[in-house]
């Protein structure tokens, strides 16, 4: 029998059994929009700290307070207060030659008051470089100057969200506005931003770094330092002398562990990418058991299948078909099965990864529509091998059949 006939042969059986044919192929089906969307979803999520980093600058250094070894993060963001950081750690790096600005950082979290509008705000306290160092500006207004920041001024720059909900888009310049009973003057509010660094610019209030110290959280320690640098190709060689800048302010010395955290935001961007990477490539091989579990259900019906059709085959080998015709026309069937739910499974993938990315950027996000060459090969070769491992014994069953007892098979 010739390889058309054998594929005619084998839809004519498959659409006799309409019903049985869909349930043996729902399970691939499954198993391949799985695999495909898990790796789409790890695409679209490593694009997104992609477009998190990079929207907020490449050549920007970071510096946290608590050691950390390489891949794991400082102690400061477990949510252990480390104080090694100060203001005056910041103006020195201001001092090397390639950078570019310098800001510091605290923040707290308290409800921001207007008359009788409230709303629950990140205040940030932090320096007049701010704007440079985050490449951001002032919608109205302006944002406050080195002498605010000296001056322990109750001054206050709002985000975009603060001034809607707190002014109803009214011009809220020289207005009072009270941050944990401290009132504070108004004198700009920021252009919206939206999620940058998987914070939401727009709802936080900016008021000068030592304001924020002293009036408002008793503290002499910053949380943060960022450093601008020149360009990206300066990166490396700012962040050595940082360092080394800071382990000679702290008096750290030999082999002793450094009592900071220094990172260029490309160092970030890897290390992310090679968590959303391994955990891709986990939750795919997860998804890949449905597809075991379809090719289990396509051994069984094929089963079925040989003792339905045992008089059928006896019939076939006693008209001259020899053990391998009949063995290539169930090992047919079983891969036409898994070819079907393979490419439906990969058409039904594509479009609930694109859903998702749809629906992501209508949050906010940067969600990139990625479908990687990878998953699609990834989720074809697993069907069709799971249709020739699955069918094989369901065929091979069928081809060793005798004639003479197939036909006596009632």
């Amino acid at each position: 029998m010739s390889l058309l006939a054998s594929l005619k042969f084998s839809f004519k059986n498959l659409r006799a059994n309409r019903k049985r044919s869909f349930l043996t192929i729902l399970g691939i089906i499954i198993g391949v929009a799985a695999v495909i969307i898990i790796m789409a979803v790890g695409a679209g999520a490593q694009s997104l700290i992609f477009n998190q980093i990079t929207s907020v600058g490449s050549n920007l250094i970071g510096v946290m307070p608590g050691a950390s070894d390489e891949e794991g993060p400082p102690a400061s963001v477990m949510g252990i207060v480390v104080t090694t950081l100060k203001y005056d750690d910041a103006l020195a790096l201001k001092k090397i030659p390639d950078v570019v600005a310098v800001t510091s950082f605290v923040r707290g979290l308290e409800t921001i008051q207007r008359e009788n509008q409230k709303t629950d705000v990140t205040y940030i306290g932090t320096t007049a470089e701010y704007p440079l160092v985050e490449t951001s500006s002032v919608e109205e207004g302006t944002f406050f100057d080195n002498a605010d920041e000296k001056g322990l001024s109750r001054v206050a720059v709002l985000g975009w969200q603060v001034w809607q909900d707190l002014f109803n888009n009214q011009n809220p310049i020289g207005e009072t506005i009270k941050i944990k009973k401290e009132n504070f003057r108004v004198i700009g509010v920021m252009k919206k931003r939206g999620v940058q660094a998987f914070e939401n610019k727009d709802t936080q209030v900016y008021i000068p770094l030592e304001t924020a110290q002293k009036t408002m959280l008793g503290i002499n320690h910053v949380s943060m330092i960022r450093v601008k640098v020149a360009s990206d190709e300066k990166v490396p060689t700012v962040l050595t002398e940082i360092k080394q800048i800071l382990r000679s302010r702290h008096d750290i010395t030999g082999d002793e562990p450094d009592d900071f955290s220094a990172r260029a935001a490309t160092q970030a961007l890897d290390v992310l990418s090679q968590v959303t990477n391994a955990l891709s490539f986990f939750l795919a091989g997860i998804a890949s058991i449905s597809l075991l579990v379809g090719g289990i259900g396509i051994m069984n019906i094929m089963l079925i299948a040989v003792n339905e059709r045992t008089r059928e085959i006896g019939l076939r080998k006693a008209v001259g078909a020899t053990s391998k015709n009949v063995q290539i026309q169930f090992l047919t069937e079983s891969m036409i099965l898994t070819a079907i739910g393979g490419i439906f499974g990969m058409i039904i993938g594509i479009i609930l990864s694109w859903l998702i990315a749809l629906v992501a950027n209508y949050l906010g996000y940067q969600w990139d529509f990625i479908i990687s060459p990878l998953s699609i090969i990834l989720g074809l070769s697993i069907s069709c091998s799971v249709g020739i491992i699955f069918g094989w014994y369901p065929a091979q069953r069928a081809s060793r059949l005798e004639p003479v007892e197939a036909l006596r098979h009632e």
